[in-house]
């Protein structure tokens, strides 16, 4: 079974950096998109950013120019580095990933979440 497992979230200042990471693993045929989502408290999920499985990348306009994302496909591992952090930040960031995943009759290709990772920004 095809798992997403997110790390690196925490509690910074203002202004400082994080860096998350979401590696997927189980019987994985292919990983198309990947992405990061976050959810602050009331309001809903959106996306912070994405990058394609040829490396081409999309930003919300409220993190473009401080956060960066990238990926590790020999890993399978996708990375955002979160760089001059506000506290209009804080929220849950969550991992997902388009996967196509191996079973005995051929592959299914479907969206996969992590679990979530709290990042929370002091002011």
């Amino acid at each position: 079974q095809v798992q997403l497992v997110e790390s690196g979230g925490g509690l910074v200042q203002a202004g400082g950096s994080l860096r998350l990471s979401c590696a997927a693993s189980g019987s994985i045929f292919s990983i198309n998109a990947m992405g990061w989502y976050r959810q602050a408290p009331g309001k809903q999920r959106e996306l912070v950013a994405a990058i394609t499985d040829g490396g081409r990348t999309n930003y919300a306009d409220s993190v473009k120019g401080r956060f960066t994302i990238s990926r590790d496909n020999a890993k399978n591992t996708v990375y955002l580095q979160m760089n001059g952090l506000k506290p209009e930040d804080t929220a849950v960031y969550y991992c997902n990933a388009d996967i196509g995943e191996s079973w005995a009759w051929g592959v299914q290709r479907r969206g996969y979440w992590g679990q979530g990772t709290q990042v929370t920004v002091s002011s």
